[in-house]
Parts: structure tokens; C-alpha cells; sequence
């Protein structure tokens, strides 16, 4: 089972932490950092996989991680998951950042994190691998993506609705309005223009 999924930069700031293990926040600082120092000291012609750090269970815990130009990939996964299978879902997932992103940076995990953490849904949920394949996850992204853009469409209706009144081109503004048996009297309204 995987335990967290953690991406920092080389300084060790966090672009994007998920634990998928209930831990304090203090704890989870500690784990940050510890990982950080734990994959960071490491040469870049050694394996990327070692024992976890204490924090997050030790010896029956391993860290898989990868190195990206400026950011580390790190899975805490527990004794069953396989190193060879995590770090083919790290590049899966780094692909797919890719391929969503057009040459994902540090900048656009930073800037739509909803979006990292969406993509990220779509492959983990609840520390068990969901999807390995690159295409059908980003298909599920870009359907996501067209209802979020619908729903803004949504949205932005009562503003377009001003914006229309606005443009409007009345000689002056009802006083009363008759529809059907109702009668509805306008009030004196400071122009719109």
C-alpha cells in the first residue's frame, strides 16, 4: 500500500504532499524533512529505492523516488508494493504531468495544484493504485477539465446578464411591467450607463 506521495524541489520545499495514512501536521513536517534529507544525500548513480525513514515506519517501509530537473518524486510505500512497479507509476504520473501541462515545471504544480492533485485521484485513491494508463487518465482529465470550463460558463451568467441590460438600447426605463395579470411597478433606478 502506498503510505504518501511526496514532491519537493531540491531545497526541499513541498510542491505537493499526500498521505494516505492518518499523521498528525507536525508529523507530517517531521516526514517531509526527513525524506528530504534521507533521498537528497543520495548519489545520482545509486538505486532509487531505500528503507524509510523512521518516522514513517522504518525498515518495513521504502522510499521509491525519482529525480526531475528540479523536483524529487517520492512514493512511501509499504513492504508489498513492488519498487520495479512504483517507479514505472512515478514516470506514468510524470508522463501524464507532461502530457496536461505541454513540459510540466515546478511552476505548474505550484500554480494548479488542483489539477496535479486531480491527476494524481485518477491514478491513487486511498493508498491503492486506481490507473496505469497514461491515455485513459488523461482523457478523464480533459472531461473534467471541459465540465469545470461548462460550469464557469454557468457562472458567469448573472454577469453577462448585467452586461446585456446594460447594452440595452431603451429611450427610457419601464415604469411598470404587465405580465399576464401581474402588474409589477419599477421603482426609480439610477441609470444604468
Amino acid at each position: 500500500m502506498i503510505k504518501a506521495i511526496l514532491i519537493f524541489n531540491n531545497h526541499g520545499k513541498p510542491r505537493l504532499c499526500k498521505f494516505y495514512q492518518h499523521y498528525s501536521e507536525d508529523t507530517q513536517q517531521q516526514i517531509i524533512r526527513e525524506t528530504f534529507h534521507l533521498v537528497s544525500k543520495r548519489d545520482e548513480n545509486v538505486c532509487n529505492f531505500l528503507e524509510g525513514g523512521l518516522l514513517i515506519g522504518g525498515s518495513d517501509n521504502k522510499l521509491i523516488y525519482r529525480h526531475y530537473a528540479t523536483l524529487y518524486f517520492v512514493f512511501c510505500v509499504d513492504s508489498s508494493e513492488s519498487e520495479l512497479g512504483i517507479l514505472d507509476l512515478i514516470q506514468v504520473f510524470v508522463e501524464t504531468l507532461d502530457k496536461c501541462f505541454e513540459n510540466v515545471c515546478e511552476l505548474d504544480l505550484i500554480f494548479h495544484v488542483d489539477k496535479v492533485h486531480n491527476i494524481l485521484a485518477e491514478m491513487v485513491m486511498g493508498g491503492m493504485v486506481l490507473e496505469t494508463n497514461m491515455n485513459e487518465i488523461v482523457t478523464q482529465i480533459d472531461a473534467q477539465t471541459k465540465l469545470e470550463k461548462s460550469e464557469a460558463g454557468l457562472a458567469g451568467a448573472p454577469a453577462r446578464a448585467v452586461s446585456a441590460v446594460k447594452n440595452m438600447n431603451l429611450p427610457e426605463i419601464p415604469r411598470n411591467i404587465n405580465i399576464g395579470d401581474i402588474s409589477i411597478k419599477v421603482p426609480n433606478l439610477p441609470s444604468f450607463k
